[in-house]
C-alpha cells in the first residue's frame, strides 16, 4: 500500500462555502475543515476508556490484558500485538485501502463537515471516504450492513448527536488503533460540539505529548492563526461480543489550514522514504 497526495486547497473553500439552509436558528455551525496532528484518542472525562497500548509502548499493539475485553477479543488483540512486536504490521483497513468504521476512522487526521437540511456529510482526507448522517430519522427495522453503518443524527442544543449501527464487518474488522475487533453488534454514539479556542489547543497539545507525533505524516495541518472555536467529539462504543462494558473517548479538532487528499494505492512497494524502489528504474542493457 502507498499513498498519492492530491493537493486540493480550492476544494476546501468550495465545500466550506456550501449553504446550510434548513439548519435551525439554534443549530451549531460546524461546517468546514477540521484537523488534528495525532492518531490516538483522548481519555474520556470519566468511566472506561480505550484498551490502550501494550505496556504503554509505542508500536507494541493493544493491551490484550485490559479487563474490558472478552476472552475471544483479547486473543485477537494479543495476536495482533505480537505481530507488531515482531516487526510485522497486522492487516487493517488503512493498510489495505478499505473503508474505516467509526471510531477507527478518526485516525484520519482531517475531515470536512457539510451541514444540510436533512443530513450531515463527513468528507475524510484519506481514500475519498464519506459518511452520511440522516437527520431526525430512525434506523430501519432491519438494517442492511454497510461499510460505514446506518447513521442517524439530531441536534441537542449545541451538540450534534450521531447514532450508528449496522456496520459491515469486512475482512479486517477493527474499531480502534490498538487492533480491537468489532462484531455485528457494534453500536457507536458520537457527540459533536464546539469548544473554546484555548480548550481545543490545550487538548490537542496534551494528546500529542501523551500519544506522540504520528508515525506516517498525512499532510494534515492546523491553522495556527485561527483563534476561533475548536470541535470536540465525545464518542461511546458498545459491542457485547468484544467489550464487557461500553467505553468512551474524545477527539479534539481545530480549523484546518488547507486540504490535502491522501489516495490509497494497492501496491506492496513504497515509493517514498528512501526505500530501494524510490530511484528511477534503469535498463540493465541498451535497447538497441
Amino acid at each position: 500500500m502507498a499513498y498519492v497526495r492530491l493537493i486540493a486547497g480550492f476544494a476546501c473553500a468550495l465545500v466550506v462555502g456550501l449553504p446550510t439552509a434548513g439548519l435551525g436558528a439554534d443549530s451549531p455551525e460546524m461546517s468546514g475543515a477540521w484537523s488534528r496532528l495525532t492518531f490516538g484518542f483522548e481519555p474520556p472525562p470519566s468511566g472506561p476508556g480505550p484498551i490502550g497500548r501494550y505496556n504503554n509502548q509505542a508500536n507494541a499493539g493493544g493491551n490484550f490484558n485490559n479487563p474490558i475485553l472478552t476472552p475471544s477479543a483479547a486473543a485477537i488483540v494479543k495476536q495482533r500485538s505480537e505481530m507488531l512486536r515482531n516487526g510485522v504490521d497486522y492487516p487493517n483497513p488503512s493498510l489495505n485501502c478499505l473503508p474505516m468504521v467509526s471510531p477507527y476512522i478518526f485516525r484520519v487526521q482531517e475531515f470536512q463537515i457539510i451541514q444540510k437540511k436533512d443530513e450531515v456529510v463527513f468528507l475524510f482526507m484519506q481514500d475519498h471516504q464519506i459518511r452520511r448522517v440522516r437527520l431526525n430519522a430512525q434506523h430501519p427495522a432491519k438494517v442492511t450492513p454497510s461499510w460505514y453503518g446506518d447513521s442517524v443524527g439530531h441536534y441537542e442544543g449545541d451538540t450534534l448527536v450521531v447514532d450508528t449501527v449496522g456496520t459491515k464487518l469486512g475482512p479486517y474488522p477493527i474499531v480502534d488503533q490498538f487492533g480491537s475487533p468489532f462484531s455485528d453488534a457494534l453500536h457507536v454514539v458520537e457527540r459533536y460540539r464546539l469548544v473554546d479556542y484555548q480548550v481545543a489547543k490545550t487538548a490537542q497539545e496534551r494528546n500529542i505529548r501523551n500519544q506522540g507525533p504520528v508515525a506516517t505524516e498525512q499532510a494534515a495541518f492546523v491553522d495556527e492563526n485561527y483563534k476561533g472555536k475548536g470541535l470536540q467529539v465525545q464518542f461511546t462504543v458498545e459491542d457485547k461480543n468484544v467489550f464487557k462494558t461500553p467505553w468512551s473517548a474524545v477527539v479534539t479538532m481545530r480549523k484546518a489550514g488547507g486540504w490535502v487528499e491522501n489516495v490509497c494505492a494497492e501496491n506492496f512497494h513504497e515509493y517514498y522514504g528512501a526505500h530501494e524502489f524510490t530511484e528511477i528504474p534503469e535498463a540493465r542493457k541498451p535497447d538497441f
